[in-house]
């Protein structure tokens, strides 16, 4: 409004160039509610026309077509308007001078709308100009927002306020802004089409935590009760700031278990699990959660929630581990080997947590207890004690489970000090033994002629016996061993051999001497024994004598000496059957016969003596003897 005595002078200088009817307002215009605004409008017409009784024109809003009677804003003949007009409107502007500017004061919402001059020149020349105003009653001011705020990017937002009422002036002040880092304000003036704006400028830098604050805008009036305000929501875009997860968790195989994720990120992010390379689930929510059934060993590792929004992308992980008693370890073939052989047994298992590993021989503690899934046994240079079953066994917390593997050791036979001959009634008992893997072969050899498994002879009989690892050749000849020239009665030569090896051995006659005497000892013993028992009847008897020509006398025995000695029995020196003749050898040593004594007993009887005063007789009047041990 201002500028229009700036814009008539040119204005005048168009109309004659142009003569034609034309008018000139802002499009577009702008006023806060129950303040006031002005429309600026200038206007021409064809030169060639003279105004009939002055200039008049009429303000029309909605259409610019009489004959539809659209309300009438202002008119310069008649005071009469549209009601909802009266008493509102003015016109600032000299029609004469071809100024047809509009003041309309407190103007509410219902005035929003286009605004059409009309210049009445008097008769016909009467225009409605097609061009129009288009008022906008605000009941907040504007804010101009970004289609999109960055986090971490700078951000200005404007908080517009018409202008276009020249008795009062609005101030602009940002509300909640204390929050914000760091803010900046700015204020300026804008002037376009005729028309006024003020506006104040906020920047700043968004973050993440800003996503959702509010913000606003108030827009007064000083010394008036007119105040606006509106507020914003910062709608703050942000990349995933955080993605929380379960904590690592242990499980038992065959239980469930659900992996939680959630994350925080604007917009909402694509939220996947994955396993490995593997994704296993996704979807574009703010949290999800992966169910795993009847979880197995295969199932434990490292899963991984991913969130990508297009913003940016992040993760965070956890490990499963999943609990299970040991799986049945894996051991060695069984082998056959050499005696001396090195070798190395080795047990692997599975389970979690780490089983413990033992090697038992036997059932029997052999090496190490490992705390690893693998173990290794070395055995050095084996011996044939080495031979039997080897088991690994494996156990945690939640359950074991065991392998085995037999070694068998393979050695050349070793004769056994039981092989020997021995006296019998019958003859003479040859016994060989030895121990060898394969078990050995047994041959007797006589100096004329070779015995072998499965011969017989007139002059012997041959058995043989196999138990596990040891072999037992036995023969009985019918010589009783008698020595020629000093030396032995039998000459008998024992061989044993298996694949690994061959020795020969002579076997002594140890037991000759031995057997003799204690045929001789026996004998004795007996004649003993036979003396002891006359010599005790003949003693009653000659007691039974003198009581019949005496008086009866009581004999007490001081101090009777009692001697003694006891055969041990061996269970060894039991007989045993051998072959099918019939025939019995003694089982055991010569050495332990001769620790056995005679079976005897021999009993004495000193110092007999006769006691006074006592009764020889007993109530029934029997004879009998006190006998008495001190």
């Amino acid at each position: 409004m201002w500028c229009l005595e700036l814009l008539l002078p040119l204005l005048l200088i168009i109309n004659d160039a142009s003569c034609q009817w034309n008018v000139w307002v802002p499009r577009d215009i702008s006023a806060m509610t129950n303040s006031c605004v002005v429309i600026p409008c200038t206007f021409v017409y064809p030169s060639g026309i003279r105004p009939y009784r002055g200039v008049h024109g009429i303000w029309y809003y909605g259409q610019p077509y009489p004959q539809l009677y659209p309300p009438v804003v202002f008119k310069s003949r008649t005071d009469v308007v549209h009601e909802s007009y009266k008493g509102r409107t003015k016109l600032l502007g000299d029609l004469h001078q071809r100024n047809c500017t509009l003041l309309i004061n407190n103007i509410g919402s219902e005035h929003s709308g286009r605004y059409y001059f009309r210049a009445d020149l008097g008769g016909a020349n009467m225009y409605t100009f097609p061009d129009f105003a288009e008022l906008k009653v605000l009941d907040q001011p504007n804010i101009d927002v970004p289609e999109e705020i960055v986090s971490d990017e700078n951000l200005e937002l404007t908080c517009y306020a018409p202008n276009n009422c020249p008795d009062m002036t609005p101030e602009i002040q940002w509300m909640y802004t204390d929050y914000l880092p760091d803010p900046e304000l700015n204020s300026d003036y804008l002037e376009d089409s005729n028309t006024a704006v003020l506006s104040s400028t906020l920047t700043f830098t968004p973050r993440p935590m800003h996503n959702g604050q509010l913000l606003g805008c108030r827009v007064y009036y000083p010394n008036t009760t007119l105040v606006y305000e509106r507020l914003i929501s910062l709608d703050i875009k942000y990349s995933p700031r955080s993605v929380w997860v379960n904590v690592s968790s242990e499980v038992m195989e065959g239980s469930s278990v659900t992996l939680h994720c959630e994350v925080d990120s604007n917009p909402l992010s694509r939220i996947s699990w994955m396993f490995g390379d593997e994704e296993l689930l996704w979807d574009t929510v703010s949290n999800i959660s992966l169910s795993l059934d009847d979880v197995t060993p295969a199932q434990e590792g490292v899963y991984t929630c991913v969130g990508d929004n297009g913003y940016g992308i992040m993760n965070t992980s956890m490990y499963l581990a999943v609990k299970y008693p040991p799986r049945e370890p894996s051991v060695n073939e069984s082998i056959t080997v050499q005696e001396g052989t090195s070798l190395t047994l080795h047990c692997s298992t599975q389970g979690s947590p780490a089983p413990t590993l033992t090697w038992l021989k036997d059932g029997e503690l052999v090496g190490t207890i490992t705390a690893d899934e693998l173990s290794v046994l070395e055995i050095v240079e084996i011996t044939p004690q080495g031979d039997g079953q080897y088991r690994c066994l494996a156990e945690n917390e939640h359950g074991r489970a065991s392998n085995s593997l037999n070694i068998t050791v393979e050695y050349a036979p070793v004769f056994l000090e039981e092989s020997k001959c021995t006296v019998v009634r019958e003859g003479v008992q040859c016994v060989c033994m030895a121990t060898g893997n394969p078990e050995p072969t047994i041959e007797f050899y006589l100096p004329d002629l070779n015995v072998t498994i499965n011969e017989t002879d007139g002059r012997y009989n041959f058995y043989t016996h196999t138990d596990g690892h040891t072999s037992t050749g036995m023969i009985k000849l019918r010589e009783k061993g008698e020595r020629v020239d000093n030396g032995p009665a039998v000459n008998v030569h024992c061989s044993i051999s298996n694949m690994h090896g061959r020795e020969s051995v002579q076997l002594e006659l140890q037991q000759e001497k031995k057997y003799m005497m204690a045929v001789i000892v026996g004998t004795i013993g007996g004649v003993a024994v036979i003396a002891f028992i006359i010599a005790a009847v003949r003693y009653v008897g000659h007691n039974n004598k003198k009581e019949n020509g005496n008086p009866r006398q009581d004999v007490v025995l001081e101090n009777p000496a009692l001697y003694y000695s006891a055969v041990k029995k061996d269970k060894h020196n039991l007989r045993k059957k051998v072959g099918e003749d019939g025939d019995y050898q003694p089982v055991g040593t010569m050495a332990r016969l001769e620790r056995q004594e005679l079976n005897y007993a021999t009993l004495e009887f000193m110092g007999a003596r006769s006691r006074e005063g006592a009764s020889g007789r007993g109530d029934d009047g029997g004879n009998y003897t006190e006998i008495k041990a001190k």
